[in-house]
């Protein structure tokens, strides 16, 4: 396979891991980021301590996060068919991406709103900041560049989601990979592929941690 033939390929496939990857990381963002303040303000000495309900929380996200994520995609086929009405292409991978990364990217926000300050906390409180206020105005603030990194950490991780995706019809790289790359044995395509994903991996790492060092430094 030369040059010619291998780039008409690998524009749609990169389209379509940045269309996965792109509406997971979204969709993970939207959930993942109150599940994880929840985990917090429902914890025993949070700002509405909730234990019982916080245990059940933490159950959710720990099963959620312990199932291969092969083995989620085709656990949750029949709700990807329900919200999507198909469980090929791009779109429908689009739900077990997203089920897959809220659980991780929730214990992240969790892990960056504990580092914040009690004290912080506390000096708010004795001003008579409601419960709301002190997520939206002390700790989402302050956590902020923790929670860009844990964000970037798990876009890298849907990368390499997305590339499972491809095994099981989703589309994409990982799809390119394994219906040249492996069934017809084009190496040179396969070499592409990984050096393209390590490419985007290095790029959105290093664009994450220059925002997260830019906020922490406000």
């Amino acid at each position: 396979m030369t040059w010619d033939e291998i780039l008409p390929l690998l524009w749609p496939a990169t389209l379509e891991t940045a269309q996965m990857v792109g509406w997971s990381t979204l969709f993970t963002a939207l959930l993942g980021l109150p599940l994880g303040v929840a985990l917090v303000v429902f914890d025993r000495g949070g700002l509405r301590p909730l234990p019982a309900f916080k245990s059940g929380l933490g159950f959710v996200v720990n099963v959620g996060r312990s199932l291969p994520f092969i083995v989620l995609m085709i656990a949750i086929i029949p709700f990807t068919r329900v919200v999507v009405g198909t469980t090929i292409g791009t779109a429908a991978f689009v739900v077990p991406l997203t089920v897959g990364a809220v659980p991780f990217y929730a214990r992240l926000v969790e892990t960056a709103l504990r580092e914040v300050g009690a004290d912080v906390v506390q000096a708010a409180q004795a001003m008579g900041a409601s419960r709301t206020t002190i997520v939206r105005k002390v700790l989402l603030p302050e956590a902020l560049p923790g929670l860009v990194a844990g964000l970037t950490v798990t876009v890298v991780a849907l990368i390499g989601y997305s590339a499972m995706a491809g095994t099981l019809g989703g589309g994409g790289l990982g799809d390119l990979a394994v219906r040249y790359g492996y069934q017809r044995f084009e190496t040179l395509l396969m070499i592409v592929t990984v050096v393209l994903l390590l490419v985007i991996v290095q790029l959105l790492q290093s664009l994450g941690d220059w925002v997260a060092r830019r906020l922490s430094h406000k």
